[in-house]
This record gives structure tokens, C-alpha cells and sequence, in this order.
């Protein structure tokens, strides 16, 4: 069965944004760029909530088509464009770029397209990853937190009522100071029932 695996770059505070949606923080340099590329090519699909999947069809449809593009941003917009996307709105009519529009998180479905064949499945937008995560959905964490102190902003996770266990199993440090630190979730980690639905108002843009 393939895994759900959240994937985040936060500050060292935890901050997975600062003030106003900032991310200037990001050190996303080349070397970063790849290795996102190289994890990411090899997922089957991408869920996404609607905010976040606005912020990424609103850039990298059309992000190659710059002739100063670098090549890491190019050959995302290729893998994006391609990925399978589910984007889970209970407001957005319609979306395109190979995207299905789910109206809730329903824990059944989602196992089931776990159950389905193909790579893992990478998930982005905290509200989105919340959900799952009270559902005991995610499988993956893998977080990549960034040299610096944003001292405010959206944290990367909201406040549970019981806590989930987590096993190492990697660690990664990249020359620019930004270190990987990838966890595989305990089973049985849900702390809510299966019916919680998703909000429309999911903050936090997939990276890169």
C-alpha cells in the first residue's frame, strides 16, 4: 500500500509561514530545488487543499515558458503539470491541469486510493495535513526546517488533544543550513473520528 506523506519546510521556531503569508525566509537554493524535484517526481498524486492548490496553479502551469527560468523551476513545472492532482474544496466548481475536486476527507476513500496502485501520495497545506493527521492518514512527515527565527506567523501544527508518536528515520543536512528531518508516523494515531470534513480556508503553498 502506498503512503501519505507530508512534506513542509518551517522555520526553526516552527513557523511553516511568517506574517502575511511570508515566505521569503526560504532558503530554497539549487541543491534544495533538486532534491525536492527528485522526491517529488516519484509521487502518484498530489492532495492539495484549495488554497494551496490556487497558489501553485496560478505560477507553475506556464513557470517554464520563461527563458531566464533555472533549471530546477522548469523541470518542477514539468512534474506538476503531470502530476495527478486531488484538490479537497467544498467551494471550487471545477479545476484543471489533471486535478480531481473532492468535496470532504473521507477517511474511506482516502484508504482507498492509498490501496490503489502507483507511488506515494504527497500532501500539502496545513489545514489539509491537520485533518489527515486527526484521521491518522499520514504515514510520512518529512520537514525541513530552515536557519532562522521567523518570531511569528502560521504554525505548522495546530494544537490535539492527544499526541502522535513518531519514529526517526532519516536525517539530512543540506549546505545552505536547511536540515531534513524525516519521520514515519505510529499506527493508530487518529485523535478524531472518521467523519471530520475539511475547511476551504487551507493556508500553506506545496512546495518548492
Amino acid at each position: 500500500m502506498r503512503k501519505i506523506i507530508l512534506s513542509f519546510q518551517v522555520s526553526l521556531d516552527g513557523f511553516m509561514e511568517g506574517p502575511h503569508a511570508d515566505l521569503s525566509w526560504h532558503r530554497v537554493d539549487a541543491e534544495l530545488h533538486e532534491h525536492f524535484n527528485d522526491q517529488l517526481r516519484t509521487m502518484g498524486a498530489f492532495l492539495d487543499g484549495r488554497v494551496t492548490y490556487e497558489l501553485m496553479a496560478g505560477f507553475w502551469p506556464t513557470a517554464d515558458q520563461d527563458p531566464d527560468c533555472p533549471p530546477a523551476v522548469a523541470d518542477f513545472a514539468a512534474i506538476w503539470r503531470e502530476m495527478p492532482k486531488y484538490v479537497y474544496s467544498r467551494t471550487l466548481p471545477e479545476a484543471g491541469w489533471n486535478t480531481t475536486v473532492v468535496r470532504d476527507v473521507d477517511a474511506g476513500q482516502v484508504r482507498a486510493l492509498k490501496a490503489a496502485p502507483g507511488g506515494d501520495l504527497a500532501l500539502g497545506g496545513a489545514e489539509l495535513a491537520d485533518s489527515f493527521r486527526r484521521l491518522g492518514l499520514i504515514d510520512e512527515y518529512w520537514i525541513y526546517v530552515h536557519p532562522v527565527l521567523v518570531g511569528r506567523g502560521t504554525p505548522l501544527f495546530k494544537a490535539a488533544a492527544a499526541p502522535t508518536d513518531l519514529t526517526l528515520l532519516e536525517t539530512r543536512t543540506f549546505r545552505n543550513g536547511v536540515v531534513l528531518l524525516r519521520y514515519a508516523a505510529n499506527p493508530d494515531a487518529a485523535d478524531q473520528s472518521a467523519d471530520d470534513k475539511t475547511s476551504d480556508n487551507e493556508t500553506g503553498a506545496r512546495q518548492p
